[in-house]
């Protein structure tokens, strides 16, 4: 029987990594609020330490090893943000660090995640199994696996995005979460059954990867192949065994966008916000632009949830989208 965390553990988070997470802004745009006849609140993760909401699940999970699993370390996959977020928290708490991530990673991603201590594993995310890689590593040496997103710990960390703008902006009337492996959108339910339970929560995934609309639909868990899509840090294959109970019992919705309209996003959101959002980061927002009418006169919270894309990477899907 999985235990599933619960609003409370998302409480229990916030006071572990006080003081080590940034409370991030949230941001308004009048521009996007007059286009949508609504009104915006945007939690910037963007501005996270390591530049995500990955930050917090990982702190909060590491925070919690005890003394043998502090000297033996911990190991994890990811395409890049849960890296960072595990390199980082490992070096602040004094924790060795492996991390498997894909050889395409965006450059940026393996240089920071290795600038923070992370020893770095490679792999080839079309042809190897990153799980089986880290349970491996786990095994050999010793280490304790944190995955990126299937852990209570990590989902109870990522929830405190969600806690903070609904203490900060009150009662929402629909509130668009980025989805992967769903650590962020289950935190984000647990958070906003809790806060806002009148809220409509939507979960938002690239078109190409939807795998999670595909069970959310069905009713159980769908594997698909690795997607195709600019957004890298939504290119899982399936929710997981503790994510996706919670999807299923406290969101709406999951909802997919193209990675044009991801690019439209972050064009919007570089030219009138001042800000560089990573394309995994726009889900929500493209989300929200697509309801345009259904959101009418209502208050919307958009988690942007990082901003970590290589800065020639960046400008390359700007320029190739100029009108």
């Amino acid at each position: 029987m999985l235990t599933l965390p619960t609003y409370d553990d998302v409480c229990a988070a916030a006071q572990r990594i006080q003081g080590h997470a940034h409370r991030t802004p949230v941001m308004t745009s009048r521009t996007i609020n007059q286009e949508l006849g609504a009104q915006l609140f945007f939690k910037c993760e963007n501005l996270q330490r390591m530049g995500a909401f990955k930050f917090r699940g990982a702190f909060n999970a590491l925070s919690r090893f005890d003394a043998r699993q502090r000297r033996a370390g911990v190991v994890t996959f990811s395409s890049g943000n849960h890296a960072q977020g595990i390199a980082l928290s490992a070096s602040l708490l004094g924790i060795p660090a492996t991390i498997v991530m894909p050889q395409d990673a965006p450059a940026s991603k393996i240089a920071a995640t290795r600038g923070y201590g992370g020893n770095v594993v490679l792999y080839d995310r079309y042809k190897d199994d990153r799980e089986q890689i880290g349970r491996d590593l786990a095994q050999k040496h010793g280490l304790t696996l944190i995955p990126p997103y299937d852990h209570p710990d990590v989902m109870a960390g990522q929830g405190t995005a969600a806690k903070e703008l609904f203490e900060e902006v009150g009662p929402l009337d629909a509130f668009f979460v980025c989805l992967g492996g769903g650590g962020l959108l289950s935190g984000s339910a647990l958070a906003t059954r809790a806060l806002a339970p009148h809220c409509k929560l939507y979960g938002v995934e690239p078109e190409a990867g939807n795998d999670g609309q595909q069970s959310f639909r069905s009713g159980a868990i769908v594997h698909i192949e690795t997607p195709k899509t600019i957004a890298d840090g939504a290119q899982t294959q399936h929710l997981g065994n503790l994510t996706f109970p919670i999807i299923r019992r406290d969101v709406d919705d999951i909802l997919t966008v193209t990675d044009a309209q991801l690019v439209e996003c972050m064009r919007f959101f570089a030219e009138r916000m001042k800000i560089v959002v990573e394309p995994t980061g726009c889900l929500g927002f493209a989300a929200a632009r697509n309801m345009k009418t259904d959101l009418r006169g209502q208050r919307v919270g958009v988690l942007i949830s990082g901003g970590n894309v290589d800065l020639d990477r960046f400008c390359a899907l700007l320029s190739a989208s100029a009108p």
